[in-house]
């Protein structure tokens, strides 16, 4: 069985020009860091977000949004808040790792 996790991380496109997630490149090819990295990510789960919001706001109040845009919108949103979460405790996890050998 999928999680959701697994759904996100897939290369699918929903109805975007876009796919949902991009390959992070491995060291050596890109001139990007570990920091431009999480920040950029940070920054599209922010945007998911809002775009959520948006369509949420605009279905309320009557507008010509499909109920089936709001919830997948909506659901991104919700993974992409999961994904960034458990990057987080391992992030967390991997430094107290290292902590511990070095005591």
């Amino acid at each position: 069985m999928q999680t959701r996790l697994d759904l996100y991380t897939r290369n699918l496109t929903l109805g975007q020009d876009r796919p949902l997630a991009t390959p992070v490149p491995v060291t050596g090819e890109s001139d990007h860091s570990f920091g431009d990295t999480f920040t950029r990510v940070l920054n599209e789960v922010s945007d998911a977000r809002d775009r959520s919001g948006d369509l949420t706001k605009r279905f309320a109040a009557g507008e010509n949004v499909e109920l089936h845009q709001v919830m997948a919108a909506s659901e991104e949103a919700g993974v992409a808040l999961d994904l960034i979460i458990e990057l987080r405790n391992k992030v967390v996890e991997a430094y107290r790792s290292v902590i511990a050998m070095q005591s």
